[in-house]
């Protein structure tokens, strides 16, 4: 499988997008100026204790205080909050997390009340960010992820990913980390280590090690709410998570991000460097590779599978909702459950893309199209297992009940992503209505009069339907030529076949769009 990575920059947002075999399969969108994103770790000040949760309201600088349940704070949460207080409490002294005694683990079935109080600081990380009326959730159990390694301060646990099947290899990866890894500190290596060299496996870590130093330091003099340590931006996490040997181009149009990308492919695998590449075309580097007609072919309220096949998604409070509909996909050779089978599997494939590209989360219900035989039942169950694999986000898929209908919850960190796919009509402005099309000439002109007498605009381009563009052009004395005479200016007219029929534009001898 060949994957691409296309990201546009611009001044408010990063646009990442995410393409396997040429198809788009994830779309990120992330504002230049947000905060509190997953992985941000903060000094934080307890709002508020609620026990019937046996959870707490923890200030974070957002707006709305974050939610921290008991469940989140970790077993060590002892020791950290000590931790916290000795270190602000002689902020001469450089802080140690290998020379500190833990505290014994807390009870995972204790109260909040016994752990934390009101106004009390407390070390947190952003584990879903902000969605809708809701603040952050966070933990106190920090962790930081690396390419090779996840490192957890205040344990001493060696995990290995289950993905990684031989023991052999398992137990060659615990003695490496358990003969490197400093004391106090937890280690969870992940699949890519597997058959790594104790040299990158040492590198990671001790890239993430120091940023747990970092964090230390800057928590000496720290005042709540107060960000201490951010997560790197989405790009690099991107990188971090998905590079492979599949990648064959990253493509980008900002110099900066281009720079970073580069110095952090020549660390992780320097082998790819010459993949990861600069646009500088004129046209918008989306619009260049096709990306902007995928987005708009791939959102909104029903989807269109290429075979005619056709889903419909619908948001409610509680859950989204999916149906399949098999539109005019409709094989005269075979009998009904064939047909039904056929587009069931294609429609699990599209379903499957669907969930990482919006990101959706939490209930989703999909009504496939009915099928009388368990056997052919199994086979859609198999085909969306084997698609939903492909994700990175949790998620468990049942078994279709007796109705035919297929759940799945999925674990979602961040906002869904929804790009409005219905634009606003040029010529009536939302209204519904247009002015009358024999005055458009009038109109037009009288804009051309404005701007060339009244602006003193030197030169005027004029973008129309290309209906509108021969009635200007054509002819011996045609319209183009009248007002030439009239301004003793040339006005260039270019046509757009994507303008609707009475939509017109002036442009300026730069290329800025004239508002009037």
């Amino acid at each position: 499988m060949n994957k691409e990575l296309y990201i546009d920059s611009n001044l408010n947002e990063v646009s990442i997008a995410l393409l396997e075999d040429k198809q788009l399969v994830e779309l990120h969108k992330e504002k230049r100026s947000s905060n509190h994103l997953v992985g941000d770790v903060y000094l934080g000040k307890v709002r508020k204790i609620m026990p019937g949760l046996n959870a707490a309201f923890i200030d974070v600088g957002y707006e709305k205080d974050a939610f921290l349940h008991y469940l989140d704070l970790g077993p060590r949460v002892t020791s950290l909050i000590r931790f916290i207080k000795e270190v602000q409490a002689i902020p001469s002294k450089e802080p140690r997390l290998e020379s500190f005694t833990l505290n014994e683990e807390i009870e995972k079935s204790g109260k909040i009340t016994n752990v934390i109080a009101t106004n009390q600081s407390i070390l947190v990380q952003i584990a879903k960010e902000p969605i809708s009326t809701k603040g952050p959730r966070v933990t106190s159990e920090i962790s930081f992820a690396g390419r090779y390694l996840v490192l957890m301060p205040f344990s001493d646990r060696i995990s290995v990913s289950q993905k990684i099947k031989s023991n052999e290899e398992r137990n060659r990866l615990k003695r490496l980390i358990s003969s490197i890894k400093p004391k106090n500190f937890g280690v969870i290596i992940r699949t890519v280590a597997e058959n790594k060299k104790v040299a990158e496996l040492d590198a990671d870590l001790n890239g993430l090690v120091e940023k747990w130093n970092l964090l230390s330091e800057r928590l000496l003099e720290a005042k709540p709410p107060v960000k201490l340590v951010s997560e790197i931006d989405k790009t690099t996490a991107l990188l971090r998570d998905f590079m492979n040997p599949s990648f064959n181009s990253i493509c980008t149009n900002d110099a900066v991000i281009y720079d970073e990308i580069r110095n952090y492919t020549k660390t992780i695998a320097p082998d790819k460097l010459d993949i990861v590449k600069l646009y500088k075309g004129k046209a918008p580097i989306f619009e260049h590779f096709s990306i902007d007609k995928q987005i708009k072919s791939s959102f909104g309220k029903t989807i269109t599978v290429k075979s005619g096949i056709y889903i419909i998604i619908e948001h409610t409070e509680a859950m989204h909702v999916i149906d399949v509909n098999s539109g005019h996909h409709v094989n005269s050779q075979q009998n009904q459950e064939e047909n039904a089978l056929n587009v069931n599997l294609e429609s699990a494939t599209e379903i499957a893309r669907q969930l990482r590209l919006r990101d959706m989360g939490g209930i989703i219900v999909i009504d496939f199209i009915d099928m009388h035989l368990g056997a052919n039942r199994r086979k859609i169950f198999d085909k969306l297992t084997e698609e939903m694999a492909k994700d990175h986000s949790k998620h468990t898929i049942l078994p279709p009940s007796k109705f035919g209908l297929v759940q799945i919850t999925r674990q979602r960190v961040r906002p869904e992503m929804n790009v409005q796919i219905l634009e606003k009509c040029p010529v009536c402005e939302g209204s519904g209505e247009i002015k009358p099309s024999i005055i458009i000439t009038d109109q037009i002109e009288n804009d051309i009069q404005y701007l060339l007498q009244e602006q003193n605009e030197p030169w005027l381009k004029l973008i129309v339907h290309p209906f509108i563009y021969a009635f200007f052009t054509k002819g011996i004395y045609s319209q183009k030529i009248k007002w030439y005479f009239k301004f003793k200016k040339w006005i260039s007219i270019t046509p757009d076949s994507s303008y609707q029929l009475l939509e017109y534009r002036m442009f300026n001898k730069k290329g800025d769009e004239i508002k009037l």
